[in-house]
């Protein structure tokens, strides 16, 4: 059970901050809320969050393991997948982290984003150490950026 002691409550029509003690740890403007990180830094709420990841395997039939802020994903050739955002991004400059696990559990397996970036959905092709379009067992990514 949580339990909350407070000393006063003042209301504000616009609250900006949340103070605990004499530490301000939320700050909110137009669009914008930090919170407190490590020493004295403030971090960007929005811009901090991951806005979409998925958790795919790409043998046999693909399908999610797992996933959020995607509606489908589409087997389009050996190794390449394409994954379509359910709320998509503001421009093509959002960032794209991935890791692959190949079929066979070993070796070396990598995940390639697919050109042109596009904001709507995200392509990507699994390749092996040689270089040739392989399904991976286990194709992961997240994504940063701003959603539309």
């Amino acid at each position: 059970m949580s339990e909350v002691i407070l000393d006063t409550i003042t209301g504000k029509s616009t609250a900006t901050t949340i103070t605990i003690g004499s530490t301000p740890v939320v700050s909110s403007s137009a669009n914008s809320m930090t919170i407190r990180g490590e020493g004295t830094a403030q971090t960007s709420i929005q811009q901090g969050l991951a806005k979409a990841w998925f958790n795919v395997n790409q043998t046999g039939t693909q399908a999610f393991r797992d996933n959020f802020n995607f509606s489908s994903l589409t087997d389009v050739v050996l190794g390449g997948t394409k994954l379509t955002f359910t709320n998509p991004f503001s421009g093509e400059g959002y960032a794209a982290g991935n890791m692959a696990k190949p079929v066979d559990g070993g070796g070396f397996a990598i995940l390639r984003m697919s050109e042109p970036v596009s904001t709507t959905e995200f392509q990507f092709l699994g390749e092996d150490a040689s270089d040739t379009n392989t399904d991976c067992h286990t194709a992961t990514g997240m994504m940063t950026g701003d959603l539309a």
